[in-house]
């Protein structure tokens, strides 16, 4: 990615009737100057936008003067029409002028490298803009934030920490208090019991992030296509009586309580000598091997459930309960040809998908990266915690205070160096 140039591009979605157009570097407000009069900075004015004499468009510009600005830079907004023709016109002529198309996330990438943004308030933000459910939304949100509070404390901890293990070792018979090195332990121990407790609530995030799995299982004929289509609310699979009729894994995107969840529906599970079918239930048992959850299809009235891959929690279905004169306790039943029982199994399904993205309001790590970092940290406080002389704890230290800082920022050590002599007052 190339951060230097002035670029441009939409940042609203098309086809509505205003299309804004942002501008954001060097020569951002020269290139808008040569096309309008530009307002007063923080001002939204109509105006004309021109290429010469030629007439672009009538817009709203709006200016924002560096560092003032979602970039940190120079930026002008061109509040368009939101015609193709309108915005193929204006973008031409800011080529012509100079500026050429951000590249994917560039805005972002550039108000990080101005200080604008972390790392963990740009993920955010890519996160919040793909959200397609409202427990997504809260997660890219609500997550977020408790996770920026908690590595504001983190760092604050680690620096306060950081400042005395260095006293200990640069100073080691001046007048420190007698107990700062139990208390520096408890301090250690304290962080990475809250790193590893943070670190245990990170797959519910990425799940929630990512979306969950459920994939149907049964014999031929079981119903597996008919429940796939009564939760997505569509036609998605092909259902007929013929057996072995799916062949393949065929699913939907579903979004039950607020967590996306795709349901997959597999070959019928049997024996069979057929090698394309025997394929698709080799892929089928592959796949429920991998899932989230399990909805383990068994048709009326005489319903024989398949053997389930050890670890994965399932849910027992019977179909076509319509068949039952009397249907068996202890099982969900549902009838596509009535629709009884669908919605027992909706609610069933959403409280075991709110269950397994369960993040309970904390600190949300739903990206690897994140997972990766504060691990790094955690490790190297258990190491310091283990070692025995100072310096060695000390360079345990700093590795988990370089983990921690390639979290949202660098830790600097001005900010070591503050602490010490704030803190303990040395050299009086």
């Amino acid at each position: 990615m190339n951060p230097s140039g002035t670029i441009f591009a939409p940042i609203t979605g098309r086809g509505g009737a205003v299309t804004v157009v942002r501008l954001s570097g060097a020569d951002a407000l020269a290139i808008a100057a040569r096309m309008t009069k530009l307002p007063a900075a923080r001002r939204a004015s109509l105006r004309s936008l021109r290429l010469e004499s030629v007439v672009l468009d009538h817009a709203v510009v709006t200016v924002f003067a560096a560092p003032n600005s979602f970039t940190g830079e120079d930026c002008a907004e061109l509040s368009i029409h939101g015609g193709r023709a309108v915005l193929a016109a204006v973008s031409d002529a800011l080529v012509a002028l100079g500026a050429r198309p951000a590249e994917p996330g560039e805005f972002s990438r550039r108000a990080f490298l101005n200080g604008r943004l972390d790392l963990l308030q740009a993920e955010a933000t890519a996160d919040l803009i793909a959200a397609e459910t409202e427990a997504q939304r809260r997660l890219a949100i609500d997550g977020a934030d408790a996770l920026q509070t908690a590595c504001a404390r983190w760092r604050e901890s680690l620096r306060q920490i950081m400042a005395r293990q260095e006293a200990l070792i640069d100073f080691p018979d001046e007048d420190l208090p007698p107990d700062v090195d139990a208390a520096l332990q408890r301090d250690v121990a304290a962080l990475h019991l809250e790193m590893r407790d943070i670190l245990a609530s990170a797959p519910s995030a990425a799940r929630l992030r990512e979306g969950l799995e459920f994939v149907i299982l049964g014999p031929p004929n079981a119903g597996k296509s008919t429940l796939l289509n009564a939760l997505a609310g569509a036609d998605i699979a092909i259902v007929s009586e013929i057996p072995g009729t799916t062949r393949d894994a065929v699913g939907a995107r579903v979004d039950l309580g607020g967590v996306p969840v795709h349901i997959t529906d597999t070959a019928g599970l049997r024996e069979t000598a057929d090698v394309i079918e025997a394929e698709g239930v080799r892929r089928a048992r592959a796949r429920g091997a991998k899932a989230d959850l399990i909805i383990a299809v068994a048709a009326a009235p005489e319903p024989e459930f398949p053997a389930t891959p050890p670890g994965v929690e399932v849910v027992h279905v019977i179909t076509k309960s319509d068949l039952f004169e009397r249907a068996p306790l202890g099982f969900l039943h549902v009838s596509a040809a009535t629709g009884a029982g669908m919605s027992a199994l909706l609610r069933q399904l959403a409280m075991l998908a709110a269950r397994l993205t369960e993040t309970s309001g904390a600190a949300a790590l739903a990206r690897p990266r994140q997972v990766a970092c504060v691990r790094e940290t955690a490790e190297a406080l258990a190491n310091a915690m283990r070692a025995q002389e100072p310096e060695l704890r000390g360079e345990e230290l700093r590795i988990a205070a370089a983990s921690l800082g390639r979290l949202t920022g660098a830790i600097g050590v001005e900010e070591i160096l503050d602490a010490v002599f704030s803190g303990f007052c040395i050299g009086k």
